[in-house]
């Protein structure tokens, strides 16, 4: 599978600078910036010693863009915390989510498999109380239990709301954070216009910025003295809508009062306020907010032996930084579905490395399982490829179609290629390695291979579950 050159991926990065964090201390300064040109192709360390069943802390930015961090380029943003971070393992430049939107993402992860698979899956994103993740379904959470582990789940589910659906109806052992899609970060009215911060089934009082809530909450599991191997998904809404940073309580209290006057959350705020300023603030606050908790696994001795998974749930949105990719959130153009995607685990794979290999969502649910020890349900098998062995034991990359479908667009990409649809129903063509952009359109200089890409979106669409009228 060919990947983007490093001339190219280079260039892309316009010469950003990669900072750096210095020391172990959770408030780390930053350290002189190192270029991008310090990270080497991808080769996996065959021989590793370390714990078989690694502890697994999956950490989600909402919302957050391809190059919204200094690491993927960003010119204005500075992320020193999740720059560290990647150059103590692998970047991923071709990393994707499984949908265009949050909970069909979500619904990847927790169960590996297309969100076409489920009804929960169809809601593009689930915005009522009749959908969600059936409790029935097996989860990387319920599977990992299965197999002795503890697990988590920190901040933002939105995969169904009470009283039928919840983290611990399907794996969990702990819940704490929202059950809808987005809240006002320090009234915490939701989605559906209630109170929406929650330990486990019962609603918990805290006013204070949501994401310094989360980050404490995070800080003090993975502290935990554990008698066991742990999984952790903390999900930030950070950096999603509505426009608030650390200190803006009287924007957040406008906000508040005008939900509770009746207008609702999504349609308040969606393309209402902001600037590229406060972004910057949610995108540093999230920088900071992952580094406390990575400072506190150092300090729990288990850094070692934990696999850490950072990326986002879907492409960018109105503030994000995107370059060079077109299309943003809602799409499957390369900036809805492209997302920054760092994997660290020291005991068992070396730093300052960056790949090119074409992965996503699914792909991570498949992967964490092996290497937990942990097996899929055969009545629900799983859609995403382990990368277990190209990370850990020097095989070849899997090589295998990786699709997407949306009511609004289909796309399927195979190796350097990708087949798309837009809204209209036109078919594309493009070639990534050499377009990443999406705008040279290659359908009728190519005409076999667009067929044969779109009878292969068409086979697995078929398989799936049609969404409702």
């Amino acid at each position: 599978m060919p990947d983007i050159s490093r001339r190219v991926f280079g260039g892309l990065l316009g010469g950003g600078a990669v900072t750096a964090v210095a020391g172990p201390a959770a408030a780390a300064e930053a350290a002189p910036a190192e270029p991008a040109a310090g990270e080497r192709p991808f080769a996996a360390r065959t021989a590793g010693s370390g714990s078989a069943r690694p502890n697994i802390l999956v950490i989600l930015g909402d919302d957050l863009g391809w190059a919204d961090l200094s690491s993927y380029g960003s010119p204005h943003i500075e992320t020193p915390h999740l720059d560290r971070l990647a150059r103590q393992g692998v970047r991923f430049t071709d990393a994707y989510s499984g949908s265009a939107t949050c909970s069909p993402t979500r619904f990847s992860l927790y169960t590996g498999r297309y969100p076409g698979r489920t009804e929960g899956g169809l809601a593009e994103p689930i915005g009522n109380r009749t959908q969600g993740l059936d409790p029935g379904h097996p989860t990387l959470a319920s599977l990992l239990k299965k197999a002795g582990y503890a697990t988590a789940l920190i901040g933002k589910w939105h995969c169904g709301f009470l009283p039928d659906y919840s983290p611990t109806k399907s794996g969990w052992d702990e819940f704490f954070g929202n059950f809808g899609g987005a809240l006002e970060y320090f009234s915490k009215l939701g989605q559906l216009g209630e109170y929406d911060l929650y330990e486990g089934d019962a609603t918990y009082q805290d006013l204070r910025y949501y994401t310094t809530v989360l980050t404490e909450r995070a800080v003090e599991y993975v502290g935990r003295d554990h008698d066991r191997p742990w999984l952790l998904n903390l999900n930030f809404t950070t950096p999603h809508w509505p426009w608030l940073a650390e200190g803006d309580e009287e924007a957040g209290a406008e906000i508040a009062a005008r939900i509770r006057a009746g207008e609702g959350l999504g349609a308040l705020l969606h393309h209402d306020g902001g600037s590229v300023e406060k972004y910057k603030e949610m995108v540093e606050s999230l920088d900071a907010a992952v580094g406390k908790v990575l400072a506190a696994l150092r300090r729990s001795g288990r850094e070692r032996d934990t696999v850490v998974l950072f990326a986002s749930d879907n492409g960018g949105e109105r503030f994000s930084y995107q370059w060079p990719l077109s299309g943003q959130k809602s799409e499957l153009l390369e900036g809805g579905i492209r997302v920054p995607t760092i994997l660290r685990w020291p005991a068992r794979i070396d730093g300052r490395q960056v790949s090119h290999e074409p992965v996503y969502t699914p792909d991570w649910t498949a992967t964490l399982l092996e290497v937990a020890g942990a097996r899929p349900d055969p009545a629900h098998p799983l859609d995403g490829t382990s990368l277990a062995g190209y990370l850990l034991r020097g095989e070849k990359p899997p090589e295998r179609d990786l699709f997407w479908r949306v009511r609004r667009n289909r796309a399927l990409r195979r190796g350097d290629w990708k087949y798309y649809q837009d809204a209209e129903g036109r078919d594309h063509l493009f070639h990534l390695a050499r377009d990443a952009r999406e705008q040279a359109d290659l359908a009728a200089a190519r005409p076999e291979l667009l067929a044969e890409l779109k009878a292969a979106w068409e086979k697995t669409a078929a398989g799936l579950l049609p969404y409702p009228g």
